[in-house]
């Protein structure tokens, strides 16, 4: 049985336990400026995203506006990742990591940051468009966002889990594409990977119900082809195992008692691309 708590905004940030945390004002209002900041690193992002730029060069870009606020970047040292942000070109589905490659016309990228400010994780990622894009590139990714913004509608008090994957599941597949299973989203606030794990792919009415005060990432991938993926040996970068193109946008959501509200909204109308 899913277990929730409501925790008071000071409480100290407990290890995750699986049970699903509900937040008020004060968290909301965390959330909101953690948000809007992951937002406005990835509008920055916008014009340096340009064929010969190196992700290395991104990810300085990340880490000098996260440093420069006063944030910290969250994925700079979890778990021995040596980077303030994550650059997924083309096959790859998630977790790519900056270095010396240059991007090249016709690339598809997706970057995903997390700064954490006040102590908040705004977690968010976007997809942008490298030069002149092939119309099947950019198909999938028009439709991997169409995918998150359904399966958000569906966010809302009553509605459970699998309402959200199912959303996302079947407007993927009513396009043959496919939707990964070995990632998902997930709670966060003041933990970077909390309860409660947000599968992007299910069937409606199913797992855990969602209730004002929950805060968690929607980020389906999606492919073009199989939804196999396989892990490279630098122990993070996720592929797909048939080399096929992979797209995905996340938001970070806090339910409302009528609805969401989306943290990571674009203060620019940068959603999607072409941007």
């Amino acid at each position: 049985m899913t277990q929730y708590i409501t925790v008071a905004e000071d409480d100290r940030v407990e290890a995750r336990n699986g049970v699903i945390k509900l937040h008020g004002p004060q968290g909301f209002a965390g959330m909101r400026a953690a948000g809007r900041f992951a937002a406005e690193i990835l509008d920055a992002l916008v014009p340096h995203v340009v064929p010969g730029v190196t992700t290395e060069e991104i990810d300085s870009i990340v880490y000098r506006m996260a440093t420069d606020a006063g944030a910290v970047p969250a994925t700079l040292g979890y778990r021995g990742y040596t980077r303030s942000c994550c650059t997924s070109i083309n096959h790859v589905v998630c977790h790519g990591i900056p270095g010396e490659r240059a991007l090249k016309d016709g690339d598809i990228v997706n970057i995903d940051v997390t700064p954490v400010l006040d102590g908040w994780h705004g977690d968010s990622s976007r997809m942008y468009l490298v030069g002149d894009v092939p119309l099947k590139a950019r198909r999938l990714v028009d439709v991997t966002h169409e995918c998150l913004m359904l399966g958000i509608e569906q966010a809302k008090p009553g509605n459970r889990l699998g309402d959200i994957s199912h959303a996302i599941q079947s407007h993927a597949e009513k396009h043959r594409y496919s939707v990964v299973r070995d990632f998902c989203g997930h709670g966060l606030g003041r933990l970077f990977h909390d309860s409660p794990e947000v599968v992007h792919a299910g069937g409606p009415g199913t797992g855990p119900e969602l209730r004002p005060g929950m805060f968690f990432t929607v980020e389906p991938m999606i492919n073009i082809g199989r939804a196999d993926v396989k892990l490279l040996e630098d122990g993070w970068t996720a592929v797909t195992r048939d080399r096929s193109l992979s797209a995905q946008f996340e938001h970070s959501i806090g339910i409302t008692e009528t609805g969401c509200e989306i943290f990571t909204r674009s203060p620019k109308g940068f959603d999607k691309p072409p941007y």
